[in-house]
């Protein structure tokens, strides 16, 4: 996947994790791609240690699910550590 692919996959995975996730976080259109990028190599890496064969290989309903889940562990984790 090219660059702005991986930036319009983040944007998505992203608000979908911010919808899912309750409680404050970082807001913005930046944010939001950041979290839902960096989600989903997240969740490519826990899929990938638990014996998936694939993380995050393009777009389609796995890619996606990983994504997200990826991104809402990494919500989460922002919210314990910054307590506002």
């Amino acid at each position: 996947m090219g660059i702005l692919s991986w930036i319009l996959f983040g944007l998505v995975a992203g608000a979908l994790a911010r919808l899912v996730t309750p409680g404050k976080g970082p807001s913005g259109c930046i944010p939001t791609v950041v979290i839902g990028v960096v989600g989903a190599l997240i969740g490519g890496f826990v899929a990938t240690g638990l014996g998936a064969e694939d993380g995050v290989t393009g777009f389609n309903v796995w890619s996606f699910a990983v994504a997200v889940g990826g991104a809402v562990v990494l919500l989460i984790l922002y919210r314990a550590v910054r307590r506002d």
